[in-house]
């Protein structure tokens, strides 16, 4: 392995260059866990902050995968080594996964959007104000984001006030979540994404069913044409 000691300023680019090369070269295989953030550092020569920033990089491309407690490894879902550039991250969803979650909110979410408006108490809407609030704050970091994100969305299932919406949505929270974090990382924390979900929260505050499933029937259509381009463009 070929990693050169870096006295550059612009440290975390060149760290994050070689740390590519490595994988696109197969040094680290897709699947291989990378050198620990300790010994990185050492190797490079450079502080923590910097092997972490550039791992982060890598990590917001989608090209490796950090699991906590366990480290920082090349994805599986990477195919091709030179499949990824800088401003084309990976989107770690299959067709049937992507295909399979729109489904289930069409069939679900719609429906629960129906029954919110007749059933929602105050408090339902202050619970989905308060999951839209914190998506707001939370734009810069797609993790936060999405987690809030999801909270949204089950704010409205649990203003339907139908257990059995309740306990699907609430058992699919790792599904769901994973859903979210994929688009919003690949896809971005767009205006309009955000934009929509006020919509739906205004269309819902207001007994409005028809905006609210209108509103996030366009913003699914959205991403799925958004989704094509990526994976025609990978």
């Amino acid at each position: 392995m070929s990693l050169e000691s870096i006295q550059k300023h612009n440290v975390v680019d060149v760290i994050y260059e070689q740390m590519k090369q490595n994988i696109q070269n197969g040094v680290w295989e897709s699947g291989c866990k990378l050198p620990s953030e300790a010994a990185l550092t050492a190797t490079f020569q450079v502080s923590r902050v910097s092997v972490r920033s550039a791992v982060q990089k890598l990590r917001d491309l989608g090209v490796v995968v950090t699991h906590q407690g366990k480290g920082t490894y090349v994805t599986r879902d990477l195919a091709r080594y030179d499949a990824f550039s800088d401003n084309a991250p990976i989107l770690h969803l299959s067709q049937e996964e992507f295909d399979d979650m729109r489904v289930f909110r069409q069939t679900v979410e719609f429906r629960c959007m129906e029954l919110a408006v007749k059933n929602a108490t105050d408090e339902d809407v202050q619970a989905l104000e308060k999951a839209l609030n914190r998506m707001l704050i939370s734009r810069d970091d797609y993790k936060k984001y999405s987690l809030a994100d999801y909270d949204f969305h089950l704010a409205i299932v649990k203003a339907s006030h139908n257990k059995v919406f309740i306990h699907v949505m609430e058992s699919l929270k790792g599904i769901y979540v994973h859903y979210l974090e994929e688009l919003n990382r690949v896809l971005g924390i767009t205006i309009e994404s955000v934009e929509a979900h006020i919509k739906v929260f205004m269309a819902l505050k207001n007994r409005d069913a028809a905006l609210a499933t209108e509103t996030l029937n366009s913003a699914m259509t959205h991403n799925v044409h958004a989704i094509e381009d990526v994976r025609h463009n990978a």
